[in-house]
């Protein structure tokens, strides 16, 4: 039974954590908050309906003055836009949120594993604990990277793995990100204006810094560098200013002091990397790569890629640059093989999983098929090279047009769709149009992977802005919120 603090007043007064079968995470019933969250809402009471209309508009105008800004692909191509932000932070608890930074860990290092050894033995394929055509045929499987070690032994440096709860309140993997996951600049900026924005909620509340994610980004570059004389030289490459998180990028290499790069910014001589500088060339030692593996090199990967250095993975290969993350991460978060992660956990550490995966049928196999195919109408159906919640098809709101479009798909190409159970993601409190109604939530936390791992205390919250939505993408209307998690 769920802890509780004391009543709430008129400003939660319409607001009812027991309408539908979702697991609240503020209020264990109506006017009843959690414990942890007790002490923020006695404050919002305290602000009142004024105070936070107020504060909700000044977050907005820093946030433009700011230049927060994402970029959406539309019919009337590419516009540039706020990223919507809900001022009501979410609440962790310090019990629970050690659970998850050890399921998370877990996770990491079970993942690098897996990497190491289909990039090189192969045992777990040997073994059949995944199927190997899963892996061969994954479009992120990268010929290129067999039989190579990257510096260190470490394949995935910056992960973001997507949790949600379920409708009993336990917490379970969505999704993992191992390729340029994105979104942690949100949560830095979030935090930085929440603290302006409810000063006195923060010297009440003990709540975990989120601040030194760019000095452990930093730390955990500079560790793949090991060896090389004097300061490692880092810098962070970008597909350029039209890329979606470009923001994110300068944010980061602001963060860490190191240079923002293109690829007209960077040579490859006698297997080196060079970057060019108005005081000539400097060789680069590590490199943050936010260009996806197909664009990295065009002497390797797509030859038509412009957002790449030409002889790069020569360099990689001869030990001269790191890379982070590798290539070839990409295959560890495909959503086929995310059906088989706690296999995977199991296979290399011989352990259950702490975090759970959510049930998920791989159109692939003959059997899940079948019963997809029969139950289209309760499922999520995705893509397995989806992402920003296109390409899906959400069951019980889907049409009979649309379930038959599906069907189609899925015959055609079964190696590429997966199926979960529709998720009753978990609510929060969010103020919107000057009043506090419950939004459906998932969060992102944000791990790096050097010596050890780091996991970011909190990380992205993603928050479904439209009433009865459950997709909280930022291309499909979705905001984000702080997320605080409370110190021991």
């Amino acid at each position: 039974m769920s802890q509780q603090s004391g009543p709430v007043g008129d400003l939660f007064a319409a607001y009812d954590p027991e309408n539908g079968p979702f697991y609240d995470e503020t209020l264990a019933a109506p006017g009843q908050p959690r414990m942890a969250a007790g002490e923020l809402v006695q404050q919002l009471l305290a602000l009142g309906k004024d105070g936070l209309v107020r504060r909700q508009r000044a977050a907005e105008e820093a946030l433009y003055k700011a230049g927060i800004t994402f970029t959406l692909q539309g019919d009337n191509g590419a516009r540039e836009r706020i990223f919507p932000f809900d001022i009501i932070p979410r609440v962790i608890d310090a019990r629970e949120w050690t659970q998850i930074d050890a399921g998370l860990r877990q996770r990491i290092e079970a993942l690098n594993l897996f990497l190491t050894d289909i990039y090189g033995p192969q045992r777990i394929l040997k073994d059949k604990v995944v199927p190997e055509y899963l892996v061969r045929s994954c479009p992120e499987y990268r010929e290129a990277c067999q039989d190579f070690t990257p510096p260190k032994g470490i394949w995935c440096h910056v992960t973001g793995t997507d949790l949600v709860r379920d409708k009993t309140g336990v917490v379970h993997v969505l999704e993992d990100n191992l390729r340029c996951p994105s979104g942690v600049s949100y949560v830095l900026e979030n935090r930085a204006l929440l603290k302006r924005t409810f000063p006195r909620i923060f010297e009440r509340m003990s709540i975990r810094s989120v601040s030194e994610y760019g000095l452990h980004l930093l730390g955990t570059l500079q560790y793949l560098a090991d060896g090389k004389t004097g300061s490692p030289c880092v810098v962070v490459l970008t597909p350029g200013r039209f890329n979606s998180a470009y923001f994110e990028h300068a944010f980061l290499a602001q963060q860490m002091g190191v240079e923002l790069v293109e690829a007209q910014d960077l040579v490859v001589r006698d297997d080196q990397v060079f970057m060019r500088t108005t005081q000539g060339l400097v060789q680069v030692d590590v490199i943050y790569r936010r260009v996806g593996d197909d664009f990295l090199d065009p002497d390797v990967f797509r030859a038509d890629s412009l957002l790449g250095v030409r002889g790069l993975m020569r360099a990689y290969k001869a030990g001269n640059v790191a890379l982070a993350n590798a290539p070839g991460t990409g295959v560890a978060d495909d959503k086929a093989i995310y059906a088989y992660v706690e296999r995977i956990i199991r296979y290399y550490l011989d352990q259950d999983a702490i975090i759970p995966n959510v049930p998920t049928y791989v159109c692939s196999e003959d059997e899940d098929r079948r019963y997809v195919l029969e139950h289209l109408g309760e499922l999520v159906v995705k893509a397995t090279d989806g992402a920003g919640g296109y390409g899906m098809l959400i069951g019980p709101h889907s049409t009979p047009a649309e379930r038959e479009d599906f069907v189609e798909r899925i015959t055609r190409n079964p190696r590429g769709y997966i199926a979960q159970p529709t998720l009753s993601l978990s609510r929060v409190p969010t103020f919107i149009d000057g009043a506090i109604v419950p939004r459906h939530v998932d969060l992102r936390p944000f791990a790096l992977h050097g010596e050890s791992i780091y996991v970011q205390p909190g990380g992205l919250t993603r928050v479904a802005l439209r009433k009865g939505s459950l997709v909280v993408n930022s291309s499909q209307g979705g905001g984000s919120k702080d997320t605080w998690v409370l110190a021991e």
